[in-house]
């Protein structure tokens, strides 16, 4: 009789058992023992050709000795079996009796592809069993025969891969931490041979003395720029000694059934748990009104330490946190294990950080919630007193506009002194690079997670560290000059003096940050309370002199008029006391301007408050939004696809009716308080606001409050200096430690990894360089470092490395970037490039490299002069009665494609521009096939450095290279908007300026960009092949009048659509005058109602 046994599946095992504890501890003892096998082959095969592994593996060290073969079963096994391995470039795949082993050249390039990639055990371990079953080698299980061959093994590589690269790594590691050991020996001997130096003495009687000390060696090895000085004690109100960045990341999971594996390594990055877990009321005076933190809190994920964001019962390690500096290099890491962002893991972060920085320095941290935990660490006793005397907190640069104003005062990196252009959001390029260990994290044991992203920090470390020179120098040249170039053309254009703006500045933000400021929070519920029982008494006192009319009237008798009266006593001690609450809300202890002034009427303007900061909230995303998706279809930023884009539009489009709704809103209020409103209370009024997104983003009361800052190139200039002489410094010191290592006897096994960082580090000079700290800086240090080394170490040695070299094509250098002169700026729209700097990141081909000097160089004279032989138009504008348009419903007009202009589309919304005599025109064109008409877009991409196929794809309709005038329409987006027009003339070399205000100043940046503009588009046609003859030389700009025609603020867009006609017409320039340009606004629209409507 048979009997099937259902048997319950295995449970799979999630905490190591003995056996595994066993061999993890066999590894460890290996380990130590093969550092010197693994230093020899190291030394044998560096620039040299792989060695060819022989059939015969012995100890033996020469080849005549007489071979014999024996045959014995022997009792114990041999324990150099896994170091005479390695001496032969094989490693082993287990620590005792292994039976494979994988070349050390093969796990050596794994490891560089590692650091460029992520973990690939699998691939690499399925791709060597198809290589190897193709090249005919199969792997069989003898202990399972078939009837000739032994049963094929499914991995056969996996396991024994999987350690050897695991084992592999923790030998590296071992061998550069006893490398660096013998480094920080040398580091303590040189600084105990240096004499000491006295303190940084203060320039003037107000500076500060700065003191010398130095950062733990861990900090400066991993940015020198941040930590490699040797001056501390900046005042945090100056922006202080160091900038640092942190944030969280839910991403990085690890699933609970993944289990775990005994702990193999001790990772340089990741702070201990028990350390983390160790964190700890006092009164406290706030620097921003805890109603602004409140919203502030309430407004993001991160400051709800409650929120769950893993489940706890898949995950038992939800995300990381980490610690970068001002250059996104990594520096902590504090892992996750509860399900929000509490506030431990960055205490504990910033905690660590101070333990190794000197006593007198200070650190700013920037933090997309800062507001929140610097006024928790104010409240209570977490972290010590002498470490937040040196401790500020502000917002990351994109996340702080999602903060309430008075927050943003404080808090906002663009608005703190000594910041320059640190914007905290490196964090996030962190997690972009960290992204592909998402996957392979989850399902790895929880020590090998921690030693993935360890050992990928250490890698992007070392990359970003090498790239400090070249950081520093795109930081000079898109910082320093663009965006504060910016700054300085905002600050001459509006012709008020520094110190007025600075005046202002400090009464706006000291008045906006007072408690006054957002006590209508408090105020607008308790007076909301307070009107709903007057509301009541109203009601009954309106019933209580009804009854006593209609009573009277039917001569009630002296009892009811009795209680009448008495009723009528009780409703006024009602009214009293209610006058009383109303007395107790200190309304006009808070607001004394609110004295006298009717209850209602405060309520709505405090509700019309609140109700216009939503709006201003959701009307500034929308305009990101907007701005977003305009720039990828204009090309600037990358193309979004026909889908998303579709997708994105619909869902800005849900949230429109919204806003909508919450404006129409606010101007019922505005309304109501217009009514309600008494002059002697001298209180101005709420201004209505457009209901169109598209007027709205124009309206100047939208946003009231607007802050200018002069010092931004001047902060981020005088950081970047500090910087470029930290990297020289550290330069030097670390090359002195590396030469002396080299000639100390006692570190000559190391000699060879030695030699490598030294080689590596004496290239860094080159990268490093810049104009802040020039080559022969660094020269004179790899000199100074030599001599040094000579000195302590008592004569010169040969540490020459030779090595295998290949010889290509050297690259062409960069130039080194130039602080910027004022004459040179460009002319960028403040609102663009206000976060360029976070936006922008390293866009490839961003920049023109070919004949760059040429079109920087060329230029053109600026006679304000009128050219002479002006040929003028003798258009006459009809009048309206010549032209009669009927009243109904604007469709939208399309004309054909003729003479290679493509098809123009006049909307309704642009015929309505012509029907009103004070609206602004868009950028409307009247094509001419013979006349070259460019766009309004095609100007400020020449600032932007707009690549070449980006400029002839949006001009290359016009066929500009065949025809001798281009009409240049240009829109100047400064104040309320301004339209002016240049015509440039090839074959005479004239540029004609027209501005219908005669402006001259605003021309001067105009004219580089134009003269930019032509060189670059005659140079693109060149390149693909048109007959263009290029002469830049004696080009000439000339205004076409000297005289302003336009008195009014609105009619600009018509006098260059009169211009362009001119031109159109053959002529120079029009003779209409400024009584006509209505009945051109008349002509035009009338012009284009009579287009057929398909």
């Amino acid at each position: 009789m048979r009997t099937d046994i259902e048997t319950s599946p295995r449970k799979r095992r999630i905490l190591p058992d003995k056996s595994t504890d066993a061999l993890y501890a066999n590894w460890q003892k290996l380990i130590p023992t093969l550092i010197d096998p693994q230093l020899s082959y190291h030394a044998r095969t560096l620039g040299q050709a792989l060695e060819k592994t022989h059939d015969v593996i012995s100890a033996c060290g020469t080849d005549t000795c007489a071979h014999k073969r024996t045959n014995l079963l022997c009792l114990f096994f041999d324990s150099n079996l896994p170091q005479v391995l390695l001496h032969h470039g094989l490693f082993p795949t287990s620590p005792s009796q292994p039976r494979m082993a994988v070349s050390v050249d093969l796990l050596s390039f794994y490891r560089a592809l590692f650091e460029r990639s992520c973990d690939a055990i699998n691939a690499l371990a399925s791709a060597l069993k198809t290589h190897y079953s193709r090249r005919g080698f199969q792997v069989t299980d003898a202990r399972v025969r078939s009837i000739c061959l032994g049963e094929l093994v499914q991995e056969p590589f996996r396991r024994g891969l999987g350690y050897a690269v695991q084992w592999y790594d923790v030998l590296q590691v071992e061998i550069e931490r006893q490398v660096d050991t013998v480094l920080q020996q040398s580091r303590d001997r040189v600084a105990n041979l240096q004499p000491p130096q006295p303190p940084q003495p203060p320039q003037s009687s107000d500076s500060i003395v700065l003191h010398r000390e130095r950062c733990a060696p861990l900090l400066a090895q991993r940015c020198p720029a941040c930590f490699g000085g040797t001056l501390f004690g900046r005042p945090i109100e100056e922006g202080g000694d160091i900038h640092v960045a942190t944030d969280g990341n839910f991403h990085h999971r690890h699933r609970r059934s993944a289990g775990d594996c005994p702990r193999f390594y001790e990772p340089t990055y990741f702070l201990s748990k028990q350390f983390v877990d160790a964190r700890p009321a006092k009164a406290h005076v706030p620097l921003v009104p805890d109603e602004a933190i409140d919203l502030c809190e309430n407004a993001y994920e991160a400051a709800d330490g409650k929120k769950q964001k893993a489940a706890m019962d898949s995950f038992d390690d939800t995300g990381i946190m980490a610690l970068i500096c001002r250059h996104d290099i990594p520096l902590f890491f504090a892992n996750i294990d509860t399900p929000g962002e509490q506030q431990k893991y960055l205490v504990a972060l910033i905690e660590h950080l101070f333990t190794l920085l000197p006593p007198q320095a200070t650190v700013v941290t920037l933090y997309d919630v800062g507001c929140v935990l610097a006024r928790s660490l104010s409240k209570f006793d977490i972290l010590p007193q002498d470490v937040l005397l040196r401790l500020c907190f502000v917002t990351t640069a994109m996340h702080t506009y999602g903060h309430e104003w008075a927050c943003q005062l404080v808090h906002n990196p663009r608005m703190c002194v000594g910041m320059g252009l640190s914007d905290g959001e490196g964090t996030e390029r962190l997690w972009s690079r960290f992204i592909r260990l998402i996957g392979v994290e989850r399902s790895s044991s929880r020590q090998r997670r921690i030693w993935l992203i360890d050992r990928q920090a250490t890698a992007i470390g070392s990359e970003m560290k090498d790239d400090l020179g070249d950081w520093i120098k795109r930081r000079l040249k898109r910082g320093i000059k663009d965006q504060g170039s910016v700054a300085l053309d905002a600050i001459n254009r509006c012709e008020i003096s520094v110190e007025d703006l600075q005046a202002q500045w400090t009464d706006q933000r000291q008045s906006q940050l007072s408690i006054r400021a957002h006590a209508p929070a408090r105020l607008r519920k308790e007076l909301d309370t307070v009107l709903a029982l007057q509301s009541d008494l109203d009601a009954s006192d309106r019933a209580l002199q009804t009854t006593r009319t209609t009573l009277e009237k039917d001569a009630a008798s002296g009892d009811t008029l009795d209680v009448l009266e008495s009723l009528q006593r009780g409703h006024d001690r009602l009214m009293a006391k209610v006058e009383a609450l109303y007395s107790s809300l200190n309304v006009h202890d808070r607001f004394p301007e609110l004295n006298g002034v009717n209850l209602d009427f405060v309520r709505v303007l405090l509700i019309a408050r609140d109700l216009k900061m939503n709006i201003r909230k959701c009307a500034i995303a929308s305009f990101f939004e907007w701005d977003k998706l305009d720039r990828a279809v204009g090309g600037s930023q990358q193309t979004l696809g026909t889908k998303l884009h579709q997708h994105t539009r619909k869902a800005i489009a849900k949230r429109q009716p919204a806003l909508m709704t919450a404006i129409r809103k606010f101007n019922t209020y505005c309304e109501r308080l217009e009514l309600l409103y008494d002059p002697a209370w001298n209180i101005p009024l709420p201004t209505p606001l457009p209901t169109k997104l598209a007027e709205l983003r124009g309206d100047q009361t939208l946003m009231q409050d607007v802050w200018v800052t002069p010092s931004i190139g001047e902060e981020e200039q005088r950081r970047l200096g500090m910087e470029a002489d930290n990297l020289c410094c550290f330069f030097g010191e670390e090359l002195t430690a590396l030469e002396l290592s080299l000639r100390l006897p006692e570190n000559k096994r190391f000699v060879v990894p030695l030699q490598q960082r030294r080689s590596h580090f004496l290239r860094l000079q080159t990268r490093w360089a810049n104009s802040l700290a020039s080559s022969v800086r660094f020269t004179s240090r790899a000199k100074e470092a030599l001599d040094c080394a000579i000195a302590y170490s008592g004569g010169p040695q040969s540490t020459a490395l030779c090595l295998a070299s290949v010889t290509v094509q050297d690259p062409v250098p960069e130039d080194e970037a130039v602080l910027p002169e004022v004459d040179d700026l460009a002319e960028v729209e403040p609102e663009q490039a206000a976060l360029a700097d976070i936006l922008e990141g390293d866009v490839a081909g961003a920049e023109i490299d070919e004949d760059e000097d040429i079109v920087h160089n060329v230029c053109a004279d600026i006679v304000w002069d009128p050219p002479e032989g002006l040929l003028i138009d003798d258009f006459r504008v009809p009048s309206q009665d010549s032209h009669t348009i009927m009243r109904g419903h604007v469709a939208t007009r399309t004309t054909s494609s003729t003479g290679g202009f493509p098809q123009q589309v006049f909307e309704p919304r642009d015929i309505s521009f012509l029907t009103h005599p004070t609206a602004f025109l868009n950028d409307m064109d009247t094509p001419n096939p013979t006349v070259a008409i460019f766009s309004t877009h095609d100007l400020p991409r020449i600032c932007y450095n707009a690549v070449d196929d980006i400029l002839w794809r949006n001009t290359s309709w016009t066929r500009y290279w065949e025809k001798d005038v281009w009409v240049l329409p240009i829109h100047r987006p400064a104040n309320v908007g301004h339209w002016v027009v240049c015509v440039i003339y090839l074959s005479r070399k004239e540029l004609h300026l027209f501005d219908s205000l005669a402006e001259q100043k605003p021309w001067k940046h105009d004219v580089k960009d134009i003269m930019k503009l032509v060189c670059r588009l005659l140079m693109i046609a060149c390149q693909r092949e048109k007959e263009v003859h290029v002469n830049l030389d004696g080009w000439v700009a000339r205004p076409l009048t000297v005289k302003s025609l336009q008195t009014n603020g609105y009619d600009c867009g018509v006098w260059i659509l009169a211009a362009m006609i001119a031109v159109l017409c053959g002529r120079h320039i029009t003779r209409l005058q400024e009584d006509e340009m209505s009945d051109l606004r008349y002509y035009l629209r009338a012009r284009i109602l009579s287009i057929p409507v398909f």
